[in-house]
């Protein structure tokens, strides 16, 4: 029996440059960002998630909202965040708001969680970041008990506790689908496969057969811990456009742009073209190039991690938003169809192998959230 695959899209409202090279306005790109998606759901992507930031960089500090403008002029894609950083968030505002998303959405809503790999949020919302994994163990266990949609009795140290407590709106129709978005440590797969819940790896850097390893332990401890199998989601940045030297072109200006950016606050050296194409060969986390070359790279990382699901990271600095319009083309009317045919001949040729569930959301691996070229992934 075939497997079945998914294909995405990510975005964090990367803020873009207009036709005379300037900034657009924030209220632009996220007026763009809307037309984005709903060109992915007319030409037929799986899933579309938006990830939440609180800077000048990116335009998307309210997924949710964006989200449910989204799904008013679209039909079937999925709608979700990419990631949304409950720690310095409450997660029973974070159910509601997304349970509410599936309802406006007929049930298209999916929220990942994590940890984020910024900071901005802890201070703009009053947390204290020497709590930074405290906080997101405590949330996550509690968001959890909320998808069972039972009345909730909960206590932790860092929120007020909740006795018997039902939280509104309940899902329509099962349960919300919830991921955990991991930057690539062991003890975020784990935490993940403790609560039997989705993973998105956040691969932006480096061979992705190196998080093998991490999606085998993943699939280890989810039995371990007695839950069913879950799928396995990879995020990664990249750009599609007619050849390989057209996509390089394009892409680099703006990739240095926010690397060099980033790179300033972290303490990173500045981004080099060679690093960048190295990056962008057979073996390396970006996605930048032909259908062909983009399509067969795809392919291999779903083969070595044996995931079910793909979402290119399609926003990258200052692109411009035509540019970027272009390339979800190209990926969903060449790459797909182009993936879904290399992977379907792989899994003729094994057909005794297990078939995963269906998808449903770095050599810089590190901390969990949701990721640019740049910064670090979606996040446990």
């Amino acid at each position: 029996m075939p497997r079945q695959y998914e294909f995405g899209l990510d975005t964090f409202g990367d803020v873009t440059a207009g036709p005379d090279g300037a900034p657009l306005p924030h209220a632009q790109v996220l007026r763009n960002v809307v037309d984005e998606a709903v060109l992915a759901d007319r030409l037929g992507l799986d899933f579309f998630g938006i990830g939440e930031h609180h800077r000048h960089e990116f335009a998307v500090s309210a997924p949710d909202v964006v989200l449910a403008a989204i799904a008013s002029r679209t039909e079937r894609i999925h709608l979700g965040s990419a990631v949304t950083v409950l720690s310095s968030d409450d997660p029973v505002r974070v159910f509601q708001r997304f349970s509410t998303l599936d309802a406006v959405s007929n049930g298209r809503a999916e929220v990942i969680l994590g940890r984020g790999s910024f900071i901005e949020s802890f201070p703009l919302f009053g947390y204290d970041l020497s709590q930074y994994q405290e906080l997101f163990e405590e949330k996550l266990q509690l968001f959890a008990a909320l998808l069972t949609q039972e009345p909730v009795t909960w206590a932790g140290t860092l929120r007020p506790p909740l006795t018997d407590q039902l939280v509104y709106p309940p899902v329509e129709h099962g349960r919300l689908k919830t991921w955990v978005g991991v930057g690539g440590s062991p003890e975020s797969v784990v935490r993940a496969a403790n609560y039997g819940l989705p993973l998105v790896l956040a691969i932006i850097g480096g061979s992705p057969a190196r998080f093998a390893p991490l999606a085998d332990l993943y699939r280890r401890a989810l039995e371990q811990f007695g839950h069913d199998p879950q799928p396995i989601a990879v995020h990664s940045p990249g750009l599609i456009a007619e050849t390989d030297a057209a996509a390089l072109d394009t892409l680099w200006p703006h990739y240095e742009v926010i690397i060099n950016r980033i790179g300033r606050e972290r303490g990173w050296g500045p981004a080099t073209r060679a690093h960048f194409e190295a990056e962008a060969s057979e073996h390396g986390a970006l996605y930048a190039g032909s259908p062909e070359t983009v399509a067969q790279k795809i392919a291999a990382a779903m083969r070595s991690i044996g995931a079910t699901r793909f979402d290119l990271k399609y926003s990258n600095g200052t692109l411009p938003h035509e540019v970027m319009s272009e390339s979800i083309e190209r990926y969903a009317t060449q790459v797909v169809p182009r993936v879904r045919e290399l992977l379907a001949e792989q899994d003729d040729a094994e057909p005794d192998a297990a078939e995963p569930d269906a998808a449903e959301p770095d050599a810089r691996a590190g901390s969990d959230a949701s990721a640019t070229p740049a910064d670090a992934p979606p996040a446990s």
